[in-house]
């Protein structure tokens, strides 16, 4: 692999600055992720003076940003430098972005970002994209219920989480709300079903769907013993329609006081603080089963330097500034979103600000587990639909978690091309 050091990163980088470069790149789909683009492309150019940082606005839906992307690619056009991308894009979008490795800097950064992202972003020993903000399933539950009810503490397993959800319930019910629910989650047959059930059957030692090394593991006792949990919670601690809720379904139960426990990404906790719960809620990692571990789906974006940009050194430059731990504070601070780097949930400036409960989440993004995107690309997206169709058969009764999990190995073995683990 061709490397090379910072020395000469900087030397390449002075001599493609010599004259007026300008770098594209394509931000978020909010305007404030514009804005604050641009804020950071203008501190970026003042040290800067030989570059222009231009910056554009991605398509509303991550569907129709990833076609728009595709369209670039295909044509092999150098107009866009760099991408902002899901975390569930590098597999499949490798072949069009630059090795970030090549460049010595990017393998001393690489050491600062939470590993599992590393690991996600890593193709064929490549790196294609740097992790620049971050999500992670998260188990917020109500502290003023939990001590109402005599629980001390956050379930840490889902026979746990049952219990406590069951007792709570019933309270309540008895006090008169009969809207109230135990638990709520993500149970509709989409993307954010296959972040749910990653969480279940990981947390129960039923591995990743298909494993980092390419081996379909989704068929496993553990696995289907994952999925018949589950499957009881609807219609006893979860809304018989929790098979139809995405993420603001779920939140809304939950915003409106009639949950005790809610599975959902950091995006609510500043709007369940806002609303009738107030600070009446904590946040933890989500449940395991008995001896198994925490596993929290990853989400989040990532920085890629494309692959026909023709000012690859000054872009991948540009993209080391917005995600250094500088960058990486300041984005905290300013927009919320959580770093991917450790050391900045124990920055003093962000401890001392108003985003300082973020620091709470790190224990939860150590956990973090990756969707099987690089393992399985280019074929994520159908990976995953035939997972998540598969679990919504089986949360709604129409298949039994043994079937499903065969039917489902073989179709992803006829999908992928992948072995079966132990065959």
């Amino acid at each position: 692999m061709k490397k090379f050091s910072l020395i000469l990163l900087v030397i390449l980088f002075g001599l493609a600055t010599a004259q007026q470069v300008t770098i594209n790149y394509v931000t978020g789909n909010r305007g404030a992720d514009v804005e604050y683009a641009n804020a950071m492309a203008a501190k970026y150019m003042s040290t800067h003076p030989n570059v222009t940082i231009k910056v554009l606005q991605g398509p509303e839906s991550a569907t129709d940003r990833a076609q728009q992307y595709l369209q670039f690619f295909e044509a092999k056009s150098s107009e866009v430098d760099i991408f902002e991308i899901d975390v569930i894009w590098p597999g499949d979008m490798a072949e069009h972005f630059i090795d970030l490795y090549q460049y010595e800097s990017f393998q001393d950064a690489a050491q600062g970002f939470f590993p599992a992202i590393i690991e996600n972003n890593t193709v064929d020993g490549k790196l294609v994209a740097i992790p620049y903000f971050t999500d992670a399933g998260l188990l917020f539950y109500r502290t003023d219920l939990l001590e109402k009810y005599g629980f001390s503490s956050a379930p840490t397993t889902w026979a746990e989480l049952d219990n406590m959800a069951s007792v709570i319930q019933a309270g309540e019910r008895a006090d008169g709300n009969q809207d109230f629910w135990g638990y709520v989650w993500q149970g509709n047959a989409y993307e954010g079903l296959t972040c749910d059930a990653l969480e279940w059957v990981a947390s129960s030692n039923g591995g990743t769907i298909v494993s980092p090394a390419g081996e379909i593991t989704i068929n496993n006792p553990n696995a289907i013993a994952a999925l018949e949990t589950a499957k009881g919670w609807v219609g006893t601690i979860s809304p018989p329609g929790v098979t139809g809720y995405q993420e603001e379904d779920a939140r809304n139960a939950w915003h409106a006081g009639n949950a005790a426990f809610m599975r959902n990404w950091p995006y609510a906790y500043g709007l369940t603080l806002d609303g009738p719960v107030g600070e009446n809620f904590s946040i933890s990692a989500l449940p395991s089963t008995e001896g198994g571990n925490s596993a929290a789906t990853l989400g989040g974006w990532q920085l890629a330097v494309s692959k026909y940009s023709k000012n690859p050194a000054v872009a991948a430059d540009f993209v080391l500034f917005l995600s250094s731990h500088e960058g990486q504070l300041s984005r905290a601070l300013v927009q919320s979103n959580l770093p991917t780097r450790p050391a900045v949930y124990t920055d003093p400036a962000l401890l001392n600000s108003d985003v300082a409960f973020m620091a709470n989440f790190l224990p939860v993004f150590r956990a973090a587990v990756a969707r099987p995107s690089t393992a399985t690309a280019p074929n994520y997206l159908q990976t995953s639909k035939l997972f998540y169709s598969a679990v919504h058969n089986v949360l709604t009764g129409e298949e039994s978690a043994t079937d499903a999990l065969a039917l489902l190995e073989l179709d992803l073995q006829d999908l992928t091309g992948l072995p079966i683990a132990g065959q």
